[in-house]
């Protein structure tokens, strides 16, 4: 294939020109596009010396079986100089069902830890010095409500002031019903949900973020970078929008946000989406919701490497892979890195490693260079061309969502799944065809089996873990149980912030399924529509 019938794209299909020239910049204007680091708006970094004052927190997506398990795997990655960490739960926690429920059978602990109740919580920080730990993340999207509530529970029973644990919730259960799955009620009142708990958070915990707007699994399931900033942007006005009508000043509930984003392989685009993502953020905050706090208007990015990049087929090319999107990210000023493990296409990451990926990390701080200078990417033609477009794109994709009656609407006709569909199809295409090369794929492929260590689940945890809960529930206070869940099934009627009867049922041990039996009764569960 000659140059002039080889398409130069980006992943995301956006062209690519030979070279960039200032003439590609004429009408770029510094002081609104760029601005110094720290300040409006944001596009160089959310603060002015960045990674040379601090480097991102470096944790991992990790935890499995039970919370004793769980609990073993922090404190190891901890001890290897690790800062922060996300609580990975398992599918029945996700989907708010005890561990003895029948839907529960053969997922209890496999993708991601069981947590029933507040016992389970108890093991899992268990030994833990929470003030030594940046940041303590949870994928809780549909349950956010209630994991807040163990975590705030917790401690307070140990004495500990919550307000002073950097807890930092999902909570974006609209990305859920786009491409992931682990949904519970309708759109409308699951929205409710997430913002009681930023409410809630707002009043009682403002150290806490209590939205993560999440474009990571958008990314996952095929976007394109711009798909996934618009979808997130999306999601983000909806919760905002909710926030606002309960009378939120967006001052006092959005400086520590979050988003969530996926890091690719595909350097130069990724860096771009990046500072594009800060610039649209800054712009939106202080325009439509009327943001006068610098720390309000910046945003905090949390980018996660991108497991669906990852192959099983020569696995150790996949330590290639996430060092360069960790240094996209990197070049891109994100605040919180979790790297993929090379093996994760096989199973839950080994603890060697878990260890290389959080290595890779340390590798680029201290060894690279890139952390000597803010943004030092800033300036190049083509990444300012890059920045500029990504962009544009994004604001015409929120002009249709906005016309078509906004995020749940877009959910409920099947517009993001289908555009997501349709992504994921193309660029399949582009690799099954050899448009796109994937090492060891499509090109420079050998038949030879991966030989790596692969971890597994003891089938033993399941039943361990439904003892205990059969356990917890006989010995526990069950008339206590039932006044509070009574309790909470009239606040959820009376459409009240859930927060403080939520607290109060899991202080007197019920549990997430019994908590979500509740909900369920009140507000119904989600079908999906048809889209093909």
């Amino acid at each position: 294939m000659n140059s002039n019938t080889k398409k130069f794209q980006t992943i995301s299909g956006i062209e690519m020109q030979r070279r960039y020239t200032p003439q590609d910049l004429e009408d770029f204007d510094y002081k609104e596009k760029l601005g110094e680091p720290g300040e409006y708006p944001f596009t160089r970094g959310i603060n002015p010396e960045m990674y040379r004052e601090n480097y991102w927190v470096m944790g991992q997506y990790s935890g499995f079986a039970s919370a004793r398990e769980a609990n073993q795997r922090y404190r190891y990655l901890i001890e290897q100089g690790q800062t922060g960490f996300s609580v990975a739960l398992d599918l029945p926690t996700q989907m708010g069902y005890d561990s003895d429920h029948v839907m529960s059978e053969g997922e209890v602990g496999k993708v991601g830890v069981a947590i029933d109740s507040l016992k389970d919580v108890e093991e899992l920080f268990f030994g833990i010095q929470m003030e030594k730990v940046r940041q303590i993340r949870t994928t809780a999207n549909a349950t956010s409500l209630i994991l807040m509530a163990m975590f705030v529970t917790f401690a307070k029973k140990n004495g500990i002031e919550p307000n002073n644990i950097r807890f930092f919730l999902q909570n974006d259960v609209l990305k859920e019903y786009i491409c992931r799955g682990t949904y519970i009620f309708p759109p409308k009142p699951s929205v409710k949900l997430a913002v009681d708990v930023i409410e809630y958070c707002s009043r009682h915990l403002s150290n806490w973020t209590p939205i993560a707007v999440c474009g990571y699994h958008i990314r996952d399931a095929g976007a394109t970078a711009v798909q996934e900033l618009a979808f997130t942007f999306a999601n983000m006005i909806c919760y905002f929008d909710a926030a606002a009508e309960r009378g939120l000043d967006a001052d006092s509930f959005a400086p520590n946000i979050f988003f969530f984003l996926g890091a690719q392989v595909d350097l130069l685009e990724e860096v771009a989406k990046f500072r594009a993502a800060r610039r649209i953020f800054a712009r939106l905050m202080k325009e439509k919701y009327g943001a006068k706090n610098p720390q309000t208007q910046s945003l905090k990015i949390f980018a996660y490497t991108q497991g669906g990049a990852l192959t099983a087929e020569q696995p150790l090319n996949n330590i290639a892979r996430v060092s360069v999107e960790t240094l996209a990210a990197v070049l891109g000023g994100v605040q919180t890195i979790a790297t993929s493990s090379y093996d994760e296409a096989f199973s839950i990451p080994t603890e060697e490693a878990v260890t290389v990926a959080l290595r890779t990390q340390q590798i680029i701080a201290h060894e690279t260079g890139v952390t000597l200078t803010v943004d030092p990417l800033g300036g190049s033609y083509a990444i300012e061309y890059l920045t500029d477009k990504i962009e544009n794109q994004v604001y015409k994709y929120l002009q249709k969502i906005e016309t078509m009656g906004g995020a749940i609407s877009c959910i409920e006709k099947g517009f993001f799944q289908k555009e997501l569909a349709d992504s994921a199809y193309k660029f399949q295409k582009s690799i099954d065809s050899g448009e796109r090369v994937v090492v060891g794929v499509n090109k420079y492929r050998d038949d030879k089996t991966p030989r790596i260590p692969i971890f597994k689940v003891n089938d033993e945890i399941a039943e361990e873990q439904v003892r205990s809960l059969e356990i917890l529930k006989k010995s526990r206070s069950n008339n206590l149980v039932k006044k509070s869940l009574d309790k909470l099934y009239k606040a959820a009627e009376k459409n009240e912030n859930l927060g403080a009867a939520i607290i109060e049922a899991i202080a007197n041990y019920a549990t997430i399924g019994e908590i979500c039996d509740i909900l369920r009764e009140v507000y119904g569960t989600y079908r999906p529509p048809t889209v093909f």
